[in-house]
């Protein structure tokens, strides 16, 4: 929910993302590819390049840069702890939401046997339902799914305390659609899912550029997110609760930690990434304002969603306007992220993409891993979506010059 907060200085927000500068064809490039990765902030790019040209090492050494190297690990752990409403030592860091998600899925689905069930969404984004389904088939248990209203773009909730049943032993579900925005009510699926017993995994990774997000109060056991989705380096990030943390069976090197949360963290870290992952979520701080570092973060996403959906509501009225374009979006009311999904009739998403990047606006096309939600929606085999995701970033002006330019494509 939008609650208000200082009103976000667009200018000085593009002071801080070098790539804003970049030109083609003699005028400044528009990004509007968010949702597939932001731009990077330059605190973040700074703390990288710091760590890698002062010395950087392995942990556990006797020496100043392993010493260094620690500090850098447990500055993460806790400026991620903050961003999500977590505890620093349940906070694990790997590749990427996939990798983790894969690992997590692996270890739970050790626990199932047949006559267990889990569920999955059709609205999820790939990596928060293969991993899943893959760990129920190696187990036997039995997948269901909730299934999303093609008409409103949300999930369809109304058999929800039959498809979680008490067999049920886990619920993922996104906390946002990537591909077209809307957001979910997790609390009131996790809420069915507590009374069963069944651990529910969110994957977060969209909503966390857009929204504070409070791990306890949506009710997640875990959630999941990359932080090059809301301007830092390529690292993902997963926050569990304890109990089921250290009762994770998690496949690991006989030498490795047995305690949480080294236990997720197989081989070397990305020290350097780690770094810059402190450096985006103190940027993130820095738009806010409060008494701790978390209550910073809360506030400074409230602003960032407010300027956001401003601008997110004239893209998607204006477009739906225009002649031959459909507008992908859950109805006015329901919460959703700045990303908006359209089609354009006579034109492959790719074409529209294309004629877009040649006036140096960047959109991205296809159905971005939520595959099952384009083919209920009868796009995937035409080449699903074209998606703008907006950032904080991004302004007015340049709002006017990809709705301009979508008036002259459309004609």
């Amino acid at each position: 929910m939008i609650t208000g907060g200082k009103k976000l200085d667009v200018h000085v927000v593009r002071e801080r993302f070098p790539a804003l500068n970049r030109e083609q064809d003699g005028r400044k490039v528009i990004y509007f590819d968010g949702p597939g990765g932001s731009q990077v902030e330059r605190g973040a790019i700074e703390a990288i390049t710091r760590y890698m040209s002062e010395g950087g090492a392995n942990l556990h050494g006797a020496f100043a840069t392993s010493r260094e190297t620690e500090e850098i690990l447990h500055r993460a752990r806790v400026s991620m702890a903050a961003f999500l409403g977590a505890e620093a030592d349940e906070v694990a860091f790997g590749a990427n939401m996939t990798t983790l998600t894969l690992a997590i899925s692996r270890a739970l689905g050790r626990t199932w046997g047949e006559g267990d069930e889990i569920v999955v969404t059709e609205m999820d984004h790939r990596a928060n339902v293969d991993p899943w389904l893959l760990a129920a088939q190696d187990a036997g248990a039995k997948v269901r799914w909730l299934p999303v209203d093609a008409d409103t773009l949300t999930l369809d909730l109304n058999d929800m305390n039959s498809v979680i049943n008490g067999r049920t032993r886990l619920v993922a579900v996104n906390l946002a659609s990537n591909a077209v925005g809307t957001v979910t009510d997790v609390a009131k699926i996790a809420e069915r899912a507590r009374e069963i017993g069944a651990v529910v995994a969110v994957d977060a990774v969209h909503a966390a550029p857009h929204m504070p997000i409070d791990r306890d109060a949506i009710g997640a056991d875990i959630v999941t997110c990359s932080a090059y989705k809301f301007f830092g380096p390529h690292v993902g990030i997963t926050a569990i609760q304890r109990q089921v943390f250290e009762a994770l069976d998690v496949y690991s090197l006989e030498p490795a930690p047995n305690n949480i949360p080294d236990i997720l963290e197989t081989g070397t870290q990305n020290h350097e990434a780690l770094a810059g992952v402190s450096a985006t979520v103190e940027f993130i701080a820095s738009l806010g304002g409060g008494e701790t570092l978390r209550e910073s973060i809360a506030n400074g996403m409230e602003t960032v969603e407010a300027h956001e959906a401003e601008l997110a509501g004239r893209v998607r009225a204006e477009l739906a306007a225009m002649p031959g374009i459909t507008v992908y979006a859950a109805p006015d009311g329901v919460r959703k992220t700045p990303t908006i999904a359209f089609r354009v009739a006579g034109r492959t998403p790719l074409e529209v993409c294309e004629y877009m990047s040649g006036r140096g606006i960047f959109v991205a096309g296809g159905d971005f891993y939520a595959s099952t939600l384009s083919g209920k929606l009868g796009i995937k085999d035409k080449g699903g979506f074209v998606r703008a995701g907006l950032a904080p970033y991004n302004t007015e002006g340049e709002i006017e010059a990809f709705l301009r330019a979508m008036r002259e494509l459309v004609g």
